[in-house]
């Protein structure tokens, strides 16, 4: 693969399983990684230990990806760090919250889900784009849920993953005529601190079962997916909605 050597990459919700995994990835790439995080430090330091350990480059940037003035400063205290230009933007921040079907949603729920996995996006980008070169390569993080309407109870998330699919193709219309590249990632089963939270055991082992290579991803194999994106070797990719999934599904 490629190297990112001197290229600046921001990635959201990068401090924890998959966002720790694509972080790394990055920084053994050669690229400058900007990594925010919502919480918790912790997770945070230690993905920064894990990328200094093998001699790479990152800072950890603490914010709420959904408030406009966290967003803001993520992006200038990238570029106060590691100059005016940014290459590479990999959206990972989103979650899925709870499960609830339409009865038990209210407003609360869903401004809270369509701001978390759509407006995050969207916010970023937006602000990062200011920043971005020609060859910039943009990662967004949709979901098979996005393709399938995703589990019981899992209407909104679903929805807004289909929004950040629909996202990508536009503007990879929009930006393209500035060489930035805009794709996105659907996962579908990948062992994480996600479906430990909000898939039961028995449901996973189905789902993983169900695969044709009877087995869940792991976060270093998006990873590594995020970097062929990222780099000069996928420069004729823009545009995708990138199934990863062990073949449960085909687009």
């Amino acid at each position: 693969m490629s190297s990112l050597f001197g290229k600046v990459a921001v990635v959201t919700g990068g401090a924890r399983d998959i966002g720790r995994a694509v972080s790394c990835k990055l920084a053994e790439m050669g690229a400058k990684v900007v990594i925010n995080y919502y919480d918790n430090v912790q997770d945070a330091e230690e993905t920064l230990r894990l990328i200094q350990a093998k001699e790479g480059e990152a800072i950890i940037v603490q914010g709420d990806m959904m408030n406009k003035f966290d967003v803001k400063n993520l992006v200038q205290t990238a570029v106060d760090t590691y100059g005016e230009e940014i290459h590479v933007l990999v959206n990972v921040a989103g979650g899925l919250v709870g499960r609830k079907p339409i009865e038990e949603q209210d407003d609360e729920f869903y401004d809270l889900l369509l701001n978390l996995n759509l407006k995050t996006v969207w916010q970023v980008t937006k602000e990062v784009k200011n920043y971005m070169t020609n060859g910039g390569s943009i990662v967004n993080f949709a979901s098979q849920a996005g393709r399938d309407g995703g589990g019981p109870g899992a209407s909104l998330y679903a929805t807004a993953k289909g929004a950040v699919m629909t996202l990508t193709r536009a503007w990879a219309k929009e930006f393209g005529p500035q060489k930035i590249r805009v794709n996105a990632l659907c996962p579908g089963m990948i062992a994480t601190k996600f479906h430990d939270d909000f898939t039961k055991d028995e449901v996973r082992s189905k789902v993983a079962g169900g695969t044709p290579l009877r087995r869940e991803g792991n976060a270093e194999e998006v990873a590594d997916l995020v970097g062929y994106l990222a780099s000069e070797e996928s420069s004729f990719i823009t545009g995708n909605n990138i199934d990863i999934n062990g073949g449960l599904a085909f687009s």
